[in-house]
């Protein structure tokens, strides 16, 4: 399937949502978002007046969802009434897409972390066929999110091996982080182009960018704290000579700045993806 076509349902640049940002956006009609993005943890079964203002959010822009406690690589069994609320939210809200980590986030009690997965063929197998009954209760595709991670322990293949096998065995969509291929190509030494070859692009739903904490010059750390850096636009950048004008949403958690700044962020990404758009690919994703 070698094409530059992407499979989220919506379409431009957009930005996580955050309560600190509501009344901005509200503000916001003559340069509002292309899209948002919402764990739906933090709004499942919220009522009252929140729960009203977030109906009205979701009733003027197209969302997409990014979850954060699914535990898709973790031991305890996949808990299906977590899957069902989901699913009742995004058929509430009218949301198409539902994306979520390629991690584990539990081990008797919610870990509040993003753990690493070990990159080995059990893993492979264990993953994949829990994202297939996850995939089977939404009765929809999702996409996993490549993690930045900062050990590997146990590891018997690498992480592009790992990301590859899970999405074809799964049968599933990618999310692609930008930012944490190059956290992780940093941590771990290796080339973060190089690395974007490797991976599934036909599969891409749609990117992720971000800012980081740089520590010495072989640690970086991922926050979402600050602005892209340079090195992360121009990743990004190969990755739209890749993949074409991918839909891609901007993550910022802490230190959010005002929304005009945080506005010329996001037209920053819009111009480099436009730009893609109007040059086009460097070279078609691979078949899957």
């Amino acid at each position: 399937m070698p094409t530059g076509t992407h499979r989220a349902s919506v379409q431009g640049t957009g930005v996580g949502l955050r309560r600190a940002l509501m009344g901005p956006l509200a503000d916001d009609h003559e340069h509002p978002p292309a899209f948002l993005e919402v764990a739906p943890e933090n709004w499942m079964g919220v009522g009252g007046a929140l729960g009203r203002r977030f109906r009205a959010f979701s009733e003027r822009f197209a969302f997409v969802t990014h979850g954060l406690s699914l535990d898709i690589g973790g031991p305890a069994p996949l808990d299906e009434d977590h899957v069902r609320g989901i699913r009742d939210f995004l058929d509430a809200h009218g949301i198409a897409d539902y994306t979520e980590h390629l991690s584990y986030t539990g081990d008797h009690g919610h870990l509040y972390d993003l753990m690493p997965i070990p990159f080995t063929e059990e893993a492979v197998e264990y993953v994949a066929g829990r994202v297939r009954r996850v995939q089977a209760i939404l009765d929809q595709r999702i996409a996993l999110e490549n993690v930045s991670y900062y050990a590997s322990p146990g590891a018997r293949m690498s992480e592009s091996a790992f990301i590859n096998a899970v999405i074809e065995r799964a049968d599933c969509d990618l999310l692609l982080d930008v930012n944490n291929v190059f956290v992780n190509s940093i941590n771990a030494g290796y080339d973060a182009r190089a690395f974007i070859d490797s991976l599934p692009l036909a599969r891409v739903r749609y990117l992720h960018v971000a800012g980081h904490w740089t520590e010495p010059d072989d640690l970086r750390i991922d926050t979402h704290g600050a602005p892209v850096c340079d090195d992360v636009f121009a990743l990004l950048d190969y990755t739209y000579q890749c993949l074409g004008p991918v839909p891609t949403l901007l993550e910022r958690d802490f230190n959010i700045p005002p929304w005009p700044e945080l506005r010329a962020e996001m037209d920053a990404i819009e111009a480099r993806r436009s730009a893609a758009g109007a040059v086009g690919m460097r070279h078609s994703a691979p078949a899957v």
